[in-house]
């Protein structure tokens, strides 16, 4: 049995072709390329079950954790989520009509709406969010002991070059 995957299949051929490359960042990004294509659409079927697309599950889950009264404006989710504010709109108008959210007027500035977790969002997202940790963990279970931790560490050291505030 061999430990090589199809990244090492087009590693070894761009080696054989051009052997003054060191080639073990493509390896690497390559595999987290590859894992994003699987880990995506096992992680979409899950946020289907609740009616909801990642981006959906991503405002609620961030009202969620944003804590009692689960409330945050437009700007504050977009930023929280990396989008742009047009993008958030279409997102909340989604999650309104599903009965999910609420925008009610800032009383701090009545140009702004607040953006809140209705009852029905929250049961929603606690749902979802509980098959989404418990999916993810199968996902990753074939790391075994420290593995996924190290793996974490070494994902954030990697993210905190790249990731903007």
């Amino acid at each position: 049995m061999t430990d090589e995957d199809a990244v090492d299949a087009v590693v070894s051929a761009w080696a054989s072709e051009r052997p003054d490359l060191d080639l073990t960042a493509i390896g690497v990004a390559g595999r987290l390329s590859r894992l994003s294509l699987v880990l995506g659409p096992a992680q979409e079927r899950v946020f289907g079950k609740f009616g909801l697309q990642r981006g959906e599950f991503d405002v609620l889950a961030a009202l969620r954790r944003s804590g009692k009264p689960y409330t945050l404006i437009p700007s504050e989710l977009s930023a929280t989520l990396m989008m742009s504010r047009a993008g958030m709109t279409s997102r909340l108008d989604r999650l309104e009509a599903a009965g999910f959210v609420e925008r009610t007027l800032d009383p701090n500035d009545r140009r702004s709406f607040r953006i809140r977790l209705t009852d029905k969002g929250f049961e929603v997202v606690d749902a979802a969010m509980t098959e989404h940790t418990a999916n993810v963990t199968e996902l990753l279970s074939s790391l075994r002991g420290k593995e996924l931790g190290l793996l974490d560490d070494v994902l954030r050291k990697l993210l905190r070059e790249y990731d903007t505030p």
